[in-house]
Formats: structure tokens, C-alpha cells, sequence
């Protein structure tokens, strides 16, 4: 029976996602693989996971600034190679993990683990093949440490492909696969039941806002949005996930009752049915986390970005907007204006879905697989 390793970390949701995604499907259609999933941090150390992760949703949250710092400059100069070294310290910890599992194949979702990895191999210690599986739509150069070790590079975009060619890596090592997500968003739902369900019309144009979750980053900006919709756009059906939230929550439902669109508006705390949602949904309203973003390609739905974190998400959503399927609100924008002429352009909302479409990439878990056990 062969091994399969997964390496995440717990640095936001979508590196356990894709990975967790990815493991899903080996498991129902592989049987002759045996998987295992790691969070590579909290396995070398749980006070190092703790503080880490800590300080990262901290700084996401109240100081995105120093985030922006922390994020480029780990690319180049004293704290990338301080994220080196202590890569290479860890990696003796994480061996004994691998040494134990004896894996076939490593699985990696996160630029740590990759380095590690690498680190390992390249000292003799590791002889298996090594994937990495990049979760966002542009490179951080924590990613391409230890190329010379890697087997198998999967990647958003035909741009990151060739940006990785210009830093020297093998190009047969690279596939642009897209993002592992969830194989529910690509079932086919009864849509008529979901509208039924929240008492909404299907002749309609309807909206899935997310706002945030526990972070509830932009907090201003946010409910401004939200505002601007339930005040102004009285035909638009609104589904808000408020997630951990309950701030927001409370003041998203205080809005429905002032301006009386509980008919039309639904706020939620937490849902699993995120798939379903996107079924009836015409556009969504989110930050530009690479799993979201990814669900929203597959699902055709055009995308309006708010309050993306500084460094990986700024750059998602930058190549989100240059694709035609994204309008990002930046701070000073008209809100109103932009919804406006956004809701108000069928013509314009027709064509973000078909370059949405194009540039989903719905296969991106069997390619991968056809990839790594096709030989």
C-alpha cells in the first residue's frame, strides 16, 4: 500500500482546506492509499503553532500594516532568511514524523512545510517524491525555497507558472492544476428548494456576502457596503454570513430591521451550506482568500472584493480584477456608485461570468491525482 504525507499550517483556512479537499478524494478513490494529515507546526511545537498563528490572525486583525511589513519582507533580506533558518532547525522534529509514517509521496499546503521538506531531502534524510500545492494566485518567494528538491509544483495560474520559469524552476516540475476545493461545489442542487427555503424568488438577482467571519476585518467598510445594499438596492435578495462575528452580526440585523427588508435580507452566524448558497447565488461580496475566491470561479459567480489582507490577498485580488471577474472597493471608492453601475449592467455581470468560468479551473483535484499516480 502507498503513503501519502499531507503538510499544512494553520496560518488562515485554506491551506487545511485544499489539503483536507485533496486527501477527501484520494480516500474515495484510491483505496490502495493510505493518508495522513499534519498541521507542521503545532506537530513540532504547540506553543510555537500558538504564538505563531496567534500573532499572524493579530496582526490581520488590528494591524494589517505591520502584516503588509511582516509579508514582503520575508521574500528577501534578514527576516526571510531568519524564516530559513528556522525552517532548517524544525525540519530535524518533522523527520521523525516522516520517519515514522514512511510516506511514498509528501503533500504540502504551505511554504514551510516545503522547506522543511526540502531541507530534509536535500541532507539525504528524505528519498520520496515532494508536492507542493500553492493556495493563492501569486508567488511569495517562502514558496520556491529548496526548488532543486521538489518533484511537483501545482499552481492557480498560467502567470505564477511563468514567473516560477523566470526564477530558474524546471517547468516539467509545474502544472497549473488550480486550487484544491471542496467536490460539493461541484454537485447540482435544487435550486428552487434553497430559494423556497429562505423565501426568496429565483427572478431575482441575489447576493452572498461575506463579512469577515471572527476577524471582521474592515469592520467600517463592511457594514457600509452592507448598508449601501439593504438602503438603496431594494430588489437585491441578500444572504450576510456574519460567521464568529456576532458584533457584526448584531449590527447587520439592526440595518434590515431600520430600512424593514427582513423579507429580503437573511443574516447567518455559521453555515455549512456554502455550496448551496453559491448555487442561487448572482454575485458574491468577500474577501479574497484563495479558497473563497476559488469556490466563486467554479460556482461562475462574479465577485465584488472588499478589505483584502495586505500582501497575499491584495495581490489575489489584484489578479482577480485584472481577470474581468472581480471589482475590488478600495477605501475611497463610491460604494453606491460602483454597486450601481455594477447591479444595474446586466451586459456587465454576463460577461464576469463567462471569464469566471474560464478561469475556473473545475478539475483541479483529478488533475492533480492524474498527475501524482497516473505513472
Amino acid at each position: 500500500m502507498k503513503r501519502v504525507l499531507f503538510f499544512y499550517g494553520s496560518y488562515g483556512g485554506g491551506h487545511l482546506s485544499a489539503a483536507k479537499s485533496l486527501k477527501e478524494h484520494i480516500e474515495r478513490n484510491y483505496p490502495e492509499i493510505e493518508t495522513k494529515l499534519i498541521d507542521c507546526i503545532e506537530y513540532i511545537s504547540r506553543i510555537i503553532n500558538k504564538l505563531t498563528t496567534s500573532a499572524y490572525s493579530g496582526m490581520a486583525k488590528n494591524a494589517p500594516w505591520a502584516w503588509k511589513k511582516v509579508y514582503y519582507s520575508a521574500e528577501k533580506g534578514v527576516l526571510s532568511k531568519a524564516c530559513k533558518f528556522s525552517n532548517k532547525l524544525m525540519s530535524s522534529k518533522l523527520y521523525k514524523c516522516i520517519k515514522e509514517f514512511n510516506p511514498d509521496l509528501i503533500i504540502s499546503t504551505h511554504p514551510f512545510s516545503s522547506q522543511m521538506c526540502s531541507f530534509l531531502k536535500r541532507n539525504g534524510k528524505l528519498h520520496c517524491k515532494i508536492a507542493t500545492i500553492l493556495t493563492d494566485f501569486h508567488i511569495h518567494n517562502q514558496w520556491l525555497e529548496g526548488f532543486d528538491e521538489m518533484d511537483y509544483y501545482f499552481v492557480s495560474n498560467n502567470k505564477m507558472k511563468d514567473d516560477m520559469i523566470s526564477n530558474d524552476i524546471d517547468s516539467s516540475k509545474i502544472f497549473v492544476t488550480g486550487i484544491p476545493f471542496s467536490e460539493r461545489f461541484l454537485q447540482e442542487y435544487n435550486t428552487d428548494s434553497i430559494f423556497k427555503e429562505f423565501n426568496f424568488t429565483p427572478n431575482k438577482n441575489t447576493v452572498l456576502f461575506f463579512a469577515g467571519g471572527e476577524f471582521g476585518l474592515g469592520k467600517t467598510n463592511t457594514f457600509q457596503v452592507f448598508n449601501t445594499l439593504v438602503q438603496n438596492f431594494q430588489d437585491l435578495q441578500i444572504i450576510a454570513i456574519a460567521g464568529r462575528n456576532k458584533h457584526m452580526k448584531k449590527i447587520f440585523e439592526k440595518s434590515v430591521e431600520d430600512y424593514h427588508r427582513e423579507s429580503s435580507v437573511c443574516i447567518l452566524d455559521y453555515t455549512k451550506k456554502i455550496p448551496e448558497l453559491m448555487s442561487i447565488a448572482t454575485f458574491v461580496i468577500t474577501k479574497p482568500g484563495g479558497l473563497t475566491t476559488t469556490e466563486s470561479l467554479v460556482s461562475g459567480l462574479p465577485m465584488i472584493i472588499i478589505n483584502p489582507i495586505p500582501g497575499q490577498e491584495e495581490q489575489n485580488a489584484e489578479f482577480l480584477e485584472n481577470s474581468g471577474v472581480a471589482i475590488w472597493l478600495k477605501k475611497n471608492d463610491n460604494i453606491n456608485d460602483i454597486l450601481k453601475k455594477f447591479l444595474n449592467s446586466p451586459d456587465v455581470l454576463a460577461n464576469m461570468k463567462k471569464k469566471a468560468i474560464a478561469l475556473a479551473k473545475p478539475n483541479a483535484i483529478v488533475d492533480i491525482c492524474n498527475v501524482l499516480f497516473s505513472a
